[in-house]
């Protein structure tokens, strides 16, 4: 049996489809509310609360593996109850700047849960994303309402990665072996600037897409309102602020490990097209 949190999530949604087209076990989908879920035929979908680690019990009754988002709740505890419970082996999400940015608050903290599933005494699986193109989301109502776009750095270009190919990654570590104590540094096939990404995104929907380049100032102001100060001051020196040849590496580990090149920016803008419209 495979759990997977998040399921209803970006990289969950593919993964499940991913494993129950290639996996020769049971899959449950974890999920807030099991009525609502919609996973693709034979996932089960078994409820429970990453921030309630007690409500976890029922769904990882009989689970030999775990796909887990990292800081989606108290990690110890999740991984504690994974462990009493017989998973074997953990796949994590975590993030690239545990590497590029280690001295920044979220970094940190995504070492902690990595140190902690180490720790455990099951196996793991470890990795680490560069920044994810549904991060483009952000700019939906503003596209939608056809409004500018504020975006600082507007010319600073990461290997945004597709999350579907860190579910395709997280599949092969789940079902095949060969995998186990491995940590996987995760990017898009290239760079992407965010000028890029706009001018992508209006070629989908058929229409300009305006935006306007703002200041480091007027950025941290607008997203302190919803991420909080430490976070955005994060955000924005992994956007552009502070990069590094660690974080703009494009490095080909998606094709290394699937089999398959990885997708483009301009993949992920086609299937999500309907979102700026």
């Amino acid at each position: 049996m495979i759990l997977v949190t998040g399921a209803n999530g970006s990289i969950g949604r593919t993964l499940t489809q991913e494993l129950r087209a290639w996996a020769g076990e049971p899959v449950r989908g974890l999920t807030r509310d099991p009525a609502r879920a919609v996973f693709p035929a034979g996932v089960e979908a078994v409820a429970g609360d990453l921030e309630r680690p007690a409500s976890l019990k029922p769904a990882l009754e009989g689970a030999r593996s775990l796909f887990l988002l990292s800081r989606m709740g108290p990690d110890a505890e999740i991984l504690e109850a994974a462990r009493r419970t017989g998973v074997e082996h953990v796949v994590l999400v975590s993030s690239i700047t545990v590497q590029s940015h280690p001295h920044l608050g979220p970094a940190g903290e995504n070492l902690a849960v990595e140190r902690l599933l180490k720790d455990s005494g099951m196996t793991w699986t470890i990795l680490r994303p560069t920044q994810f193109a549904s991060n483009a989301l952000w700019w939906a109502d503003a596209i939608r309402e056809r409004q500018p776009v504020r975006v600082p750095y507007a010319d600073v270009g990461l290997p945004t990665i597709h999350p579907a190919d860190i579910a395709s990654v997280a599949r092969v570590a789940l079902t095949e072996s060969g995998h186990r104590g491995m940590t996987y540094v995760l990017t898009g096939p290239e760079r992407v600037t965010p000028r890029q990404q706009l001018e992508t995104i209006a070629q989908a929907v058929g229409r300009e897409v305006p935006f306007t380049e703002i200041s480091r100032a007027d950025a941290l102001r607008d997203m302190a309102a919803f991420l909080g100060d430490e976070a955005a001051e994060a955000v924005l020196d992994i956007t552009g602020g502070d990069v590094n040849e660690e974080l703009l590496t494009v490095r080909d580990t998606v094709t290394q490990v699937t089999g398959a090149p990885a997708r483009t920016f301009r993949q992920w803008t086609l299937e999500n097209a309907d979102s700026f419209r």
